[in-house]
C-alpha cells in the first residue's frame, strides 16, 4: 500500500467513526436503559464505550457488536457492584445524550413495550432487545458467547411472554 493510500484511509476514519456515532449512540443508550440502567447512567456507559471504540476504530471490524457488547459488559459490572433497585431522589442533570431525563417517564407510560421488556428476565429482555436492534441470533451468539440455538430458545420465550403480556393488557381494556 502506498504512503497516500494509509494517509487518505487515516484522513477517511474520524468522518467513518462520526458517522457510526451518530447512527447509533442513541439506540445504544435505550438498549442500556431497558437493560435496567437509569438513563443518565445509560447514557455514560455508551459514552465510554464510544470512547474505547474510537481508540480501537481501525483494528475493530464490528464495530457494532463492539460497542453493543461492551455495554452489556459495563452495564453488568456497574449492576452488580451498586444495587440499583432503590429510585433516585432526583432527577439527573440532563446532558446532551439524555436532553430530558424526565421524559424517560413519559416515554414509559406511552409505550407498552418498555413494560414489557422489563418484566422479562434479564437474558430474554437483552436477546429480545438485540434483535430489534437488527442483530441476528448467529450475531447474538457470538456476542453473548452462546450457542446460536440457546439464543433462538430465549428469543421464543421472549416473544410469548410478550405476546401473552400483550393479549392480558388487551383483555383489561
Amino acid at each position: 500500500m502506498r504512503i497516500h493510500d494509509r494517509a487518505a484511509e487515516r484522513a477517511a476514519a474520524p468522518r467513518a467513526f462520526s458517522a457510526f456515532y451518530r447512527d447509533t449512540i442513541k439506540p445504544l443508550i435505550a438498549y442500556v436503559i431497558v437493560s435496567g440502567a437509569p438513563a443518565a447512567i445509560a447514557a455514560e456507559i455508551a459514552q465510554d464505550c464510544m470512547i474505547e471504540l474510537f481508540k480501537r476504530w481501525e483494528r475493530v471490524r464490528h464495530p457494532r457488536a463492539y460497542v453493543y457488547k461492551a455495554a452489556a459488559r459495563m452495564w453488568g459490572r456497574r449492576a452488580a457492584k451498586v444495587r440499583m433497585e432503590a429510585p433516585l431522589d432526583a432527577l439527573p442533570e440532563p446532558t446532551s445524550l439524555v436532553p430530558k431525563p424526565d421524559a424517560l417517564a413519559e416515554f414509559e407510560t406511552r409505550h407498552e413495550m418498555l413494560q414489557v421488556l422489563k418484566a422479562l428476565p434479564p437474558r430474554q429482555r437483552q436477546v429480545l432487545l438485540l434483535t430489534l436492534q437488527e442483530f441476528t441470533p448467529a450475531e447474538i451468539a457470538e456476542q453473548l458467547e452462546l450457542e446460536a440455538g440457546t439464543v433462538r430458545a430465549h428469543l421464543m420465550r421472549a416473544r410469548r411472554a410478550a405476546a401473552a403480556r400483550f393479549e392480558e393488557g388487551e383483555e383489561e381494556q
